[in-house]
């Protein structure tokens, strides 16, 4: 069900990096099957992949959602074709529409509770991205955030007659 054969150059890369919420994740996935997205998921999960809030997140589109499951960050970087990593953490010295997307790009988000790890988001500072926010929140959900990082970046990249 999960790992179907590899499709052709998705439009981007949307990487979950230790998701904790099947809703949250489902809802993502099904943003990724309307712009052509592949849908990352890093382990470990803080679900069971035929949870049925993750189903009925994704509603009936989940079959068809193009999504690999990896074990570990190193795994993830073995089998993702792109070079370029957008994380997105609160961290981030630039913003979400400052950052420059291509085809093939990968955008990581990290866990509803935790974010990215330091050493992820450490290791390539410039790829750092965020979103403006006040000080006193903590942080944004992540399929709203997911979503409006990628639309952005279909912004910069598609034409949208395709998708209409």
């Amino acid at each position: 069900m999960m790992n179907h054969p590899i499709k052709p150059d998705p439009i981007l890369h949307v990487a979950l990096f230790a998701p904790e919420i099947p809703q949250n994740t489902g809802n993502i996935g099904r943003t990724c099957l309307a712009i052509g997205a592949r849908l990352w998921l890093i382990r470990p999960l803080g679900f069971q992949l035929d949870e049925k809030h993750l189903k009925r997140a994704g509603m009936d589109y989940w079959p068809q959602v193009d999504c690999r499951v990896v074990d570990s960050w190193e795994d993830f970087l073995k089998q993702c074709p792109s070079q370029r990593i957008f994380c997105i953490t609160k961290f981030g010295k630039k913003l979400v529409w400052e950052a420059q997307f291509q085809p093939g790009d990968v955008i990581l988000l990290g866990s509803e509770s935790r974010g990215l790890p330091e050493a992820i988001r450490g290791a390539h500072p410039e790829m750092a991205i965020r979103f403006p926010m006040r000080e006193n929140v903590r942080s944004l959900n992540l399929a709203s955030t997911a979503t409006a990082v990628m639309y952005e970046a279909m912004r910069q990249l598609a034409d949208f007659s395709e998708l209409s």
